[in-house]
């Protein structure tokens, strides 16, 4: 009896020694394709083995995990079948496709078929090591193996092409990755990927070939790939993208045909990798051609709402201009936009080229393709789980049934990024309708978080223990309604306010909303570092407001608001007697301190045609706002702003901003004292901090410095240094003032971008001024007579009566003579009989001027996880004496 073995094996990568489980590197011929060795069977007699048997049975041994008829099943082995050496080959060849075994053979024995098996084991863990730049949740997607599948090589060597694409598309084209199996009991296995990096491969040299009419630096700005170098090590363009290879290209095309040379092509661009895989030499070969100028332009338009001749007099290139295909391509845009200001959304523009080798000119003619008339037959939106349909679709300029417009098209558009409640840059998809003159406008958002919750505590020198506590939410219910809710409390000040907005009253377009507060305020000064309470200002309010538009840009809005000011001073500080004493607290505070009820009615008239209220990067707003107070209440006056901006985008994410403020109060009524102002302390404008940066809060204007030491001008030996006296600085405010700004926004990297960094630099300008003098306590001109300078000055002082508190100013005159010390009485003796006299203050004047402070400097805005913020450093080019100057600034949680 003849006994026959085929035999097919497979390379084994896990040797078990003694219950010890060893890891071996797969060797190459792990990786290779399984190779199926060719069937070693004896030659047997010609008259003992026939050359055809028929099978008598076909058993399976060392299955494990697999059925014997699941096995069986992969073959064409069948009992009763005739089979010769052919057959049987097959059979190992089948049994070798189905990746199941690591090791199998057939043994025949006159047709009783044995076939034996030993499985590939089960993976029980994918395991990475080395990977440090390519995070493992960035990895694990692209791999196919998982826990509980059946090993196999071909998913090995799958795995590790796609992790070294991986690192391709890094940059990492050093990468290298080795795999590695352990054996577990049970037949099963850990698949470990040791992962080498290797270093970013970076672009050494771009070489350009061809090039006659430009530099190599000129073309090389043009492109995103940049070479390594010490100006660029900071710069992610450096590595070299097969991408970004192709962009390239098609950068250097624009830029030739934009300058006119219209044959220009690009005929080879290779990237060559150097030996040790780190470096990249790109080479570009290119053909310049001719510079070629517009010819005829001329546009032929088979719309009947289109007049070609007028058409032709908007067209921005004229014979004789260089070619420019940006120009051209623009052209096309604006044609096609002006035909959907008719309503033909689908206008085909066609520029019809008629080039002349001979005088090198480029002739052109705008075809405008018959269309019709397009109407929106539907209006889609899809994405929003949380907003209502009628939210979005109320802010469609554009209704079922109505003719197609594509200026009403962008202004939703811009309406809806305005809302802030989805993704930047949202886009309304034109889709064709059930007819050719029907349109499909599909609104595509996806919702993003509108509700904002801080809580935050902290402890300050200034402030000592800082509470704070906000919610708002701007999309509430999904109706677009606005609440918010905020807390405040500190050591210093303590707020509390509740707000509700209703955009769209009863679905119809009017906006009303109010809000309730209670603000508590202790104003500060500081004498040296420490700092000291001025006044305290209670003031309890309610405030509620209506919107209506009146125009497609244009908007009204009144409001009223009632507010009960209680204004106090320290008794025991600022106080003599009874009375405010002017020589500490000044003759402004003390003008300031009493309970008032302010009744406001004011209006604003906005004009806003901006891409984008909350970052825009086009347009124009201007505003107008009036308060009047004197509608009941204690105070009266007539308080007038007006503010205007403008948003240029200048290409490539470059976007300038422009805008100027200013505004001015006017009071009605007696002053509250004949020496005062008649617009109160708290009524005034200020400016500074973050206002016009490079100053610090209130830093701007007009404002007293006073010297808390006594100084007798009659004493040379005594230190007249500022720094060895303590100094008050209180800022005044004035009735007008005017600011204006000009920032850049500068782009930045894709991620940068994500991560929602924008820089900018800017230039603030502005001033406060226009408010009485007030009356000063002590010394007007003093500066002349002091340390040793010769002139005469008045010294004003205060005379008080102990008894009964009554107070008078007297004066005298100090002279120095030349090379002398100042010379006077020094006794106070004017002061009237029963009054004593008191010097403790020096006190000065400055700033009250319509002169313009200047500051330039550059900032940040951070849209954080944690909410907005934005660092500034500033530097203040021009400023006045006594202004307060800062160079560093941190906001958090204002919009700029």
């Amino acid at each position: 009896m003849a006994s026959h073995k085929l035999l097919g094996r497979t390379q084994l990568s896990v040797v078990l020694l003694a219950g010890t489980m060893l890891a071996t590197p797969l060797m190459a011929q792990d990786v290779a394709p399984p190779r199926v060795p060719a069937p070693t069977v004896p030659a047997p007699a010609p008259e003992a083995v026939p050359a055809a048997t028929t099978i008598q049975s076909i058993t399976v041994v060392g299955n494990q995990r697999l059925e014997a008829q699941t096995i069986l099943s992969y073959l064409r082995l069948r009992v009763g079948q005739p089979y010769d050496r052919a057959v049987l080959d097959q059979a190992l060849k089948d049994l070798a496709a189905t990746e199941l075994f690591k090791d199998f053979q057939i043994t025949d024995n006159n047709g009783a078929l044995t076939i034996q098996v030993a499985e590939n084991p089960v993976i029980n863990r994918v395991i990475l090591e080395g990977n440090k730049r390519l995070k493992e949740d960035k990895i694990r997607p692209e791999i196919k193996m998982a826990p509980r599948q059946i090993y196999t090589r071909s998913k090995v060597r799958a795995d590790v092409a796609r992790i070294i694409e991986l690192y391709k598309r890094q940059g990492r084209f050093a990468a290298t990755v080795e795999p590695k199996m352990v054996s577990l009991d049970q037949n099963r296995v850990d698949v470990v990927f040791e992962i080498t990096e290797g270093p970013k491969s970076k672009v050494r040299q771009i070489n350009i070939i061809g090039n006659e009419k430009f530099s190599d630096g000129d073309l090389k700005d043009e492109m995103a790939t940049k070479e390594s170098g010490l100006l660029t090590i900071l710069s992610s363009n450096t590595s070299y993208d097969p991408d970004r290879l192709a962009y390239d290209q098609q950068k250097v095309r624009l830029f030739y045909l934009t300058n006119g040379y219209a044959d220009f092509r690009v005929i080879s661009a290779v990237a060559e990798l150097t030996s040790n895989k780190q470096d990249f030499i790109i080479t570009y070969v290119v053909e310049e051609g001719e510079r070629y100028k517009f010819g005829d332009v001329d546009v032929q338009s088979e719309i009947r709402d289109f007049q070609p001749e007028m058409l032709k007099k908007l067209l921005p290139m004229k014979t004789g201009d260089w070619y420019d295909a940006k120009l051209v391509e623009d052209t096309v845009e604006s044609l096609s936009e002006t035909a959907g200001l008719f309503g033909y959304a689908f206008a085909d523009i066609n520029p019809e080229f008629r080039r002349n080798p001979e005088d090198r000119t480029m002739a052109i003619t705008f075809n405008v393709g018959e269309s019709p008339r397009t109407y929106v037959e539907r209006i889609d939106v899809n994405g929003n789980t949380l907003t209502h349909d009628k939210v979005v679709r109320r802010e469609f300029r554009l209704n079922e049934g109505d003719a197609f417009n594509s200026f009403g098209v962008k202004r939703t558009e811009s309406r809806i990024n305005s809302l802030g409640y989805f993704q930047e840059n949202l886009e309304i998809e034109r889709k064709e309708g059930s007819a050719p003159d029907r349109i499909i406008l599909e609104t595509n958002v996806e919702e993003k978080p509108t509700g904002e919750l801080s809580l935050s505590a902290g402890f300050s020198s200034i402030e000592n223990f800082l509470l704070q506590a906000s919610i708002r939410q701007r999309n509430f219910r999904g109706l677009g309604q606005q609440l918010q809710a905020s807390v405040n409390y500190s050591s210093y000040s303590k707020s509390i306010e509740l707000g509700f907005t209703e955009p769209y009253l009863f679905d119809r377009n009017i906006s009303i909303g109010g809000s309730v507060y209670r603000r508590d305020l202790n104003s500060f000064n500081f004498i040296d570092n420490d700092r000291r309470t001025t006044f305290e200002q209670v003031t309890t309010g309610a405030q509620i407001n209506v919107g209506v538009p009146l125009t497609e840009f244009m908007s009204f809005f009144g409001r009223y608001s009632i507010n009960f000011d209680d204004v106090t001073l320290d008794k025991g500080i600022y106080y003599f007697g009874d009375e405010c004493d002017p020589l500490v607290a000044g003759r402004y505070l003390c003008d300031a301190i009493g309970n008032r009820t302010t009744s406001l009615l004011g209006y604003t008239l906005a004009y806003d045609d901006r891409d984008n209220r909350i970052r825009p990067t086009r347009g124009q707003s201007l505003s107008l706002s009036q308060d009047f107070a004197g509608l009941g209440g204690s105070v009266k006056y007539v308080r007038t702003r007006l503010q205007g901006s403008k948003h240029f985008n200048l290409g490539s994410r470059f976007i300038l901003n422009i805008s100027a403020e200013g505004g001015y109060i006017y009071p009605f009524g007696a002053r509250p004292t004949p020496t005062s102002d008649k617009v109160r302390l708290t009524d005034r404008f200020f400016l500074g901090e973050p206002q016009m940066r490079g100053f610090d809060i209130r830093g701007v204007g007009p404002r007293v410095i006073r010297y808390a030491a006594v100084y007798d001008p009659l004493n040379p030996v005594i230190d007249t240094s500022n720094d060895n006296r303590g100094q008050i600085d209180d800022a005044l405010g004035g009735r007008a003032y005017y600011q204006g700004r000009i920032e850049l926004d500068i782009p930045l990297g894709t991620g940068a971008k994500e991560l929602g960094l924008r820089p900018s630099i800017f230039l603030d300008v502005g001033s406060v001024f226009s408010v009485k003098r007030p009356t000063l306590t002590t010394l007007e001109d003093f500066r002349d007579t002091r340390d040793g300078v010769p002139g005469s000055g008045l010294y004003k002082f205060l005379c008080r009566n102990a008894t009964t508190g009554q107070s008078q100013f007297a004066t005298e005159t100090i002279t120095t003579p030349e090379g002398g010390v100042p010379t006077g009485t020094g006794q106070y003796t004017t002061c009237p009989t029963g009054f004593s006299s008191l010097a403790p203050f020096e006190e000065r004047f400055f700033g009250d001027t319509w002169m313009p402070r200047v500051a330039i400097g550059a900032g940040v805005n951070w849209n954080s996880p944690f909410g907005p913020f934005r660092i500034d450093f500033a530097y203040a080019l021009r400023k006045e004496e006594g202004d307060d100057t800062k160079r560093f600034s941190f906001n958090v949680g204002t919009q700029f």
